[in-house]
């Protein structure tokens, strides 16, 4: 949802409601230094008591790095394994700052583009927000795209040695999307909401 400040600039809202369920009691059923897994009780709005299961995240970023080479529009997709589901994948850059919880999504977008893929970007426009697996998860994401690109060198962490760039033409990740050759669901939404917008 969008709003406009005082200024008549659209700005990005999110804004909860409770949906008339009523939280009855929570734990902490499991913790790490990345996932908490929070326990509710809960009573819905018709009334019936219920349990409900929620993964608790940190917010995370997803840039869509977007270029040019001989005239044509490039992305830069990165490609790693995710060992729950034992695949390696094609992605956007992305990832969250778990040691500092306190940075600004801008800061993270920045950082995470140059960490992944060395790309530094002259322009990072904050596009949109989603939800990974709202069903289950409190996760946010914020969408970027990043232009105005230079090439410098990564700097991956020592849990991300595995990861690989690749700049590709526009119109190949977009064959890439309907052969079903990505399927990230977060980089398959950041893609669309960049793209709806007309911005690529």
């Amino acid at each position: 949802m969008t709003e406009r400040n005082a200024a008549g600039e659209e700005k990005i809202t999110d804004k909860p409601d409770d949906g008339g369920y009523v939280t009855l009691s929570t734990r902490i059923a499991y913790e790490n230094p990345w996932t908490k897994l929070r326990e509710d009780i809960i009573r819905r709005p018709n009334g019936q008591s219920g349990l409900y299961g929620v993964v608790e995240r940190g917010e995370f970023v997803v840039i869509l790095p977007v270029g040019e080479k001989n005239g044509e529009k490039t992305v830069t997709l990165i490609r790693q394994f995710r060992y729950p589901v034992q695949r390696r994948m094609w992605e956007l850059p992305m990832g969250m700052w778990e040691t500092r919880p306190d940075a600004s999504p801008d800061d993270v977008a920045m950082g995470e583009l140059r960490e992944e893929t060395g790309l530094v970007a002259g322009k990072m426009r904050h596009i949109g927000i989603t939800y990974q697996g709202a069903g289950y998860s409190t996760q946010r994401g914020h969408i970027y795209l990043a232009t105005d690109l230079v090439q410098g060198p990564n700097a991956l962490e020592a849990t991300e040695e595995d990861i690989t760039s690749y700049t590709l033409p526009l119109s190949k990740v977009r064959q890439m999307i309907r052969d079903n050759e990505i399927t990230c669901m977060v980089t398959l939404a950041a893609f669309s909401v960049v793209e709806a917008k007309g911005l690529i």
